[in-house]
């Protein structure tokens, strides 16, 4: 019995031992599979978009001029109009994203939250072709004639409204992007200040604090960085976001401080042009405009990596 025994126990141990390995060789195969799509994706952009780059240089990056018929392209209006349109957003929506990400976690009653939280997933669920065409029937009109007129009226002498109003254009499309990267800085901020321990509540208020004194010094400071790395998740939904843009934005290759002027982006571009693009180079320069496009999506989050690491490290220090 005691052969038999250790018989069962050491093929016992050799199928763990294969599940192990076949698990360890799984999990390996999946990891170089991801790697593997990243550099074929990063191949095929660099081999599509190298007519445009061997043809212009650098001077594709700043190049202000977009005309197929002169057969002259530059990318930096969609650079421009992608990178400002996103930060502009996220200006716009991380203030009411974090207070309602607050009024969430720690002031909404239970009866009401399910309800709220269901409301905020939904709106994060809408296809971004529902708030173009709601943009074009309700934000248009409203930021043409209440809003873009009383700034240009008060506020004309300032280079940001300074042009004639239009309502199409980079203010309408900052305001859509706004709306739509809301519940996802939303939810990501109510998730990590639900996960602060308790004990961090407690402390403050056994200290005399009062409950806003222990959300903005006790709750908020020690979920800084998740905080900040759902704000930096919502920009890199704002910096690819293409159907609702290219509906509101007003689709022109231009460089201009004036925010009702029309601009273009660079997930807008090529939507719009490569199934009109003809010549190679068009269409070479359009696989260069995604490679911007790809670039900009790793520097950013590369900077939230690096900056969701510096947050840790100084809270770490702290403590």
């Amino acid at each position: 019995m005691a052969v038999v025994d250790g018989t069962e126990r050491e093929l016992t141990r050799s199928r763990i031992r294969i599940g192990d390995r076949l698990f360890r060789f799984w999990a390996w195969s999946m990891a170089a599979l991801l790697l593997g799509l990243m550099l074929l994706l990063i191949y095929e952009l660099l081999d599509g978009a190298w007519l445009a780059l061997s043809t212009f240089g650098l001077e594709f990056l700043t190049e202000r001029s977009w005309n197929p018929v002169s057969a002259r392209y530059g990318a930096w209006p969609a650079i421009y109009g992608t990178v400002v349109s996103s930060l502009l957003a996220l200006a716009v929506a991380g203030p009411p994203a974090l207070l309602a990400a607050i009024f969430l976690a720690e002031i909404c009653p239970r009866w009401l939250e399910p309800s709220v939280s269901f409301l905020i997933e939904l709106l994060a669920s809408i296809p971004s072709v529902v708030y173009g065409l709601w943009g074009l029937q309700v934000l248009v009109p409203a930021m043409r004639d209440p809003i873009q007129q009383w700034l240009y009226t008060h506020l004309g002498n300032l280079p940001a409204f300074g042009c004639q109003p239009l309502g199409i254009g980079m203010m309408s499309a900052v305001a859509i992007l706004a709306i739509m990267v809301l519940p996802f800085a939303i939810s990501v901020s109510r998730d990590v200040l639900r996960a602060v321990p308790n004990d961090q509540r407690e402390a403050m208020l056994a200290l005399g604090a009062t409950r806003w004194e222990t959300i903005w010094r006790a709750v908020v400071p020690f979920a800084r960085s998740g905080i900040i790395g759902g704000l930096l998740l919502a920009l890199g939904r704002a910096v690819g976001e293409t159907m609702a843009v290219t509906m509101l934005i007003g689709n022109r290759p231009d460089v201009s401080s004036c925010l009702f002027s029309p601009a273009y982006t660079l997930s807008s571009q090529i939507a719009n042009e490569f199934a009109e693009s003809v010549s190679p180079l068009h269409v070479s320069s359009l696989m260069g405009l995604g490679l911007a496009l790809f670039a900009i999506t790793l520097l950013l989050n590369g900077g939230a990596r690096l900056l969701v690491w510096r947050v840790d490290r100084g809270n770490r220090r702290r403590r």
